[in-house]
């Protein structure tokens, strides 16, 4: 039996969704915002079929949900979402830098040099991308891929939330201090530290990220 024809390009659906995903993640479609297709279609110069289709995925994804006859909407940022997605992370982070400090890994410094550039300039996202392209040197380094492949799966959601954290004062500057200091522990291959420090990497952004949507949230 024949197979039905596909009407929409996958690569558009796809090119849609990683579009809005972007727009999401970096503030520009902000929480709580409510998304009409006809809108986004217009601003992206496409049909309506592949942004139904994006949106759908979006949806299944989290990041937007039903607003009653209005549509969609980009889904408020939530604190305890947020806390349990940051303890799914610990997990995996804390794994990969203990497994790269068995291997006594040397995660570049032009990670480091430029993760430290970034926290002295005001672009939010050349910030956030920093950040992570170090925890993506650390799920390499742990030589086991499925780690990098679980945790980026959570990322995006913390990105949408980590900007007001990493501009705050003085937290630009210890995350840094906080990245040299797993580095080096391993590269010295001391693993018991290097999860150590991973851990409580991640609970203190948990904490601090948590609290100041909580406090924006009371402020509303």
């Amino acid at each position: 039996m024949p197979l039905d024809r596909i009407i929409v390009e996958p690569d558009l659906v796809e090119r849609v969704y990683d579009m809005l995903l972007t727009s999401i993640t970096d503030g520009k479609l902000a929480p709580g915002e409510r998304l009409a297709q006809e809108d986004l279609a217009d601003q992206l110069n496409v049909s309506r079929q592949p942004v139904l289709q994006a949106l759908r995925l979006l949806k299944k994804d989290g990041f937007v949900i039903d607003a009653g006859k209005r549509g969609v909407m980009v889904t408020p940022i939530d604190a305890d979402w947020i806390a349990k997605v940051y303890q799914l992370r610990a997990a995996l982070d804390g794994l990969a830098a203990r497994l790269a400090a068995a291997r006594k890994a040397r995660i570049d410094r032009l990670l480091l040099e430029r993760g430290r550039k970034a926290a002295t300039g005001r672009s939010v996202s050349t910030l956030v991308n920093a950040d992570v392209a170090f925890h993506n040197a650390i799920y390499t380094a742990s030589g086991n891929e499925l780690i990098a492949e679980s945790a980026n799966r959570h990322w995006v959601h913390i990105r949408r939330a980590m900007s007001g954290v990493l501009l705050s004062s003085g937290i630009r500057e210890s995350v840094w201090d906080e990245h040299e200091a797993m580095a080096a522990a391993i590269a010295s291959g001391n693993g018991v530290l290097a999860e150590r420090l991973m851990r409580e990497h991640g609970e203190f952004a948990s904490h601090a990220l948590t609290h100041q949507i909580l406090a924006r949230s009371e402020a509303a």
